[in-house]
């Protein structure tokens, strides 16, 4: 019923203590974000067609930052309440499985930004985060059931989720699933420019 895969799954030490499971995976998170350098990102963005509701580029940051840090009190809370000696055996094993499934999601939201925005592979990154959504979607519910507050504090980052993979798989459709040469051939001169789409040019 459970998995724990010891290969694929953080060292204890990062979900026992609170600051080294809140900021990893935000300092991950910014250390991917930059090193697909940010402009560019935002050049290719704001060049592909979009669906409706898609937010400004300058959404995401901060967005992901919030989301991450809840994701790294989660994990924190979980493990302590699940590998507690007042715990349960079924919520160790709720706990460790979790653990392991904590650790693919991080990988798989990891690699979306390199895909979509450094291989321009837009079916991969959209088949990457449908699967991404999936792990934190079991996630929430078995973490969840080891400790409600560990489930709620993934609610917004699971919400957010169902809403990247609509976007993802919007500009894919809208751009025929291929996003290669499509970049703005100029940095914008005005804020307003900022958060102009192609498709409202």
């Amino acid at each position: 019923m459970t998995t724990f895969i010891p290969s694929l799954t953080l060292p204890a030490a990062v979900f026992a203590n609170p600051a080294a499971s809140i900021l990893l995976p935000i300092g991950l998170g910014t250390a991917v974000g930059f090193s697909v350098r940010p402009t560019q990102s935002q050049k290719t963005y704001m060049a592909l067609k979009q669906p409706p509701y898609r937010p400004p580029p300058q959404v995401f940051g901060p967005t992901w930052t919030v989301l991450y840090g809840l994701m790294g009190y989660s994990a924190y809370r979980a493990y302590s309440t699940g590998m507690s000696p007042l715990a349960s055996t079924e919520k160790h094993l709720w706990t460790k499985h979790g653990a392991t499934l904590y650790t693919i999601q991080l990988g798989l939201n990891l690699l979306w930004m390199p895909l979509f925005f450094v291989a321009k592979r837009p079916v991969e990154a959209t088949i990457d985060i449908v699967a991404l959504t999936g792990v934190t979607g079991y996630l929430t519910y078995l973490w969840g059931k080891v400790d409600p507050i560990a489930g709620w504090a993934l609610a917004p980052y699971l919400g957010w989720l169902g809403f990247a993979t609509y976007l993802s798989a919007g500009v894919g459709y809208l751009n025929d699933w291929d996003t290669k040469g499509k970049e703005i051939d100029h940095p914008p001169s005005s804020k307003l420019e900022e958060t102009k789409f192609v498709d409202e040019e």
